[in-house]
């Protein structure tokens, strides 16, 4: 299990999404959380992965870190200009709802640039 203050990294596939191997490791750093907690993180973390999917390019990976009050996911890709933004969708009016999500879900959310790509990242309250 991840203790507080303490973070660790996951790679992403580089072609297809293993999302369900990606759930079961966060969820294995997280087991001694609450339950409502903890599957917060969860949908978090797969909403997060699933964007870098959709929107951006590879190599991807993802980022826990956990502290004494929150959690914070972490998701990188390699698409350093198409920063998300929140209820604005590329693919269409039924699209574009997983940032209102996560917003709905985590204390604070945002990106930050980084060289050759950037980081989407939530914080859920522990």
């Amino acid at each position: 299990m991840l203790s507080a203050s303490a973070r660790t990294l996951h790679t992403l596939p580089e072609d297809q999404p293993d999302l369900a191997a990606m759930r079961k490791w966060v969820g294995s750093l997280l087991g001694d959380l609450p339950e409502d907690v903890r599957l917060d993180v969860l949908l978090v973390c797969t909403e997060l992965a699933s964007n870098s999917y959709e929107h951006a390019t590879g190599p991807r990976a993802v980022r826990v870190r956990r502290y004494v009050d929150h959690i914070r996911v972490e998701v990188d890709d390699h698409t350093p200009a198409s920063l998300p933004q929140l209820g604005e969708s590329r693919l269409g009016n039924s699209r574009g709802r997983g940032l209102m999500l996560i917003a709905a879900i985590s204390r604070c959310w945002g990106t930050r640039e980084m060289v050759g790509g950037k980081t989407v990242w939530a914080e859920v309250a522990a």
